[in-house]
């Protein structure tokens, strides 16, 4: 059971922080996402997503496992949705599934994916490989699938999302690995040192009194940032933060910006 590959054939699954129902939302595995069995507690499993190495819970009900598909997935190609929500038909009954944006799609070949034996088919053809080939313009249009989506503490989708959850999908539409927490992204990329230099795609944090991270957001150029708060929205962002014209009054302190492209 231990190091056991999971695959999620869910739409989404929420990730705990213990071994409860009850227990605090810190992520959540989307279709396709894969990751290890570390334990077992009754009839939870404790989990390590391979993609970001986070650690949380997930209920036995939610589990499916992927050990023979270890070898397929290594070599195949990834494939990903690219709209807010991709219907899916599962198996021979057809049963639907909507998938959010960004999720992969496991073997996926003309039009249907597989997990174990279950096949998928999958009724949009906006289905693509990440690149970088004209990140800035891909960047804007993929964050913008997001605006207005509510803020969700521990989310990853455009029925719920939290600052890092966002910033982490959309890069991972674009082709780029990041950590999950926004404190765990501040210490990834190179600096940028002044935010007139600041380019699209670049991440922005923020900190508390304490001079701790709390929050992130993606650049949409050197005056705007787009990032979850509330909901997903554009601010204007200055030397000093975000400020909300909404509020009429800064909310949130810059400390540092990110690039994580060459």
């Amino acid at each position: 059971m231990k190091n056991a590959l999971g695959i999620c054939n869910l739409s989404v699954i929420p990730v705990k922080s213990e071994a409860s129902h009850q227990s605090e939302m810190v992520s959540q595995l989307i279709f396709g996402d894969t990751y290890h069995v570390l334990e077992q507690h009754e009839n939870w499993f404790k989990i390590k997503v391979i993609d970001d190495a986070y650690e949380g819970y997930i209920n036995e009900n939610q589990i499916a496992f992927a050990d023979d598909m270890q070898s397929e997935l290594k070599s195949s190609q990834v494939f990903l949705t690219r709209a807010a929500y991709t219907l899916i038909l599962k198996g021979s009954l057809k049963e639907p599934m909507h998938i959010p944006a960004g999720c992969s799609l496991p073997l996926y070949d003309d039009g249907k994916c597989k997990i174990g034996n279950e096949i998928y088919q999958i009724t949009s053809s906006n289905i693509f490989v990440p690149n970088q080939e004209d990140f800035e313009a891909d960047l804007q249009e993929t964050a913008k699938i997001f605006l207005n989506s509510p803020y969700l503490w521990g989310g990853k989708t455009p029925s719920g999302i939290d600052c890092s959850g966002f910033s982490q999908i959309v890069f991972k539409m674009l082709g780029i690995s990041i950590l999950r927490d926004a404190s765990q992204q501040a210490e990834q990329g190179k600096s940028v040192d002044f935010l007139m230099e600041a380019k699209v795609g670049d991440l922005a944090f923020f900190d508390n009194e304490d001079g701790n991270i709390t929050h992130v957001g993606i650049m949409l150029n050197n005056s705007q940032i787009i990032h979850s708060s509330g909901r997903v929205k554009i601010n204007r962002i200055d030397n000093q933060g975000i400020f909300s014209i909404e509020k009429g009054k800064y909310t949130h302190k810059l400390r540092i910006i990110k690039r994580f492209t060459s």
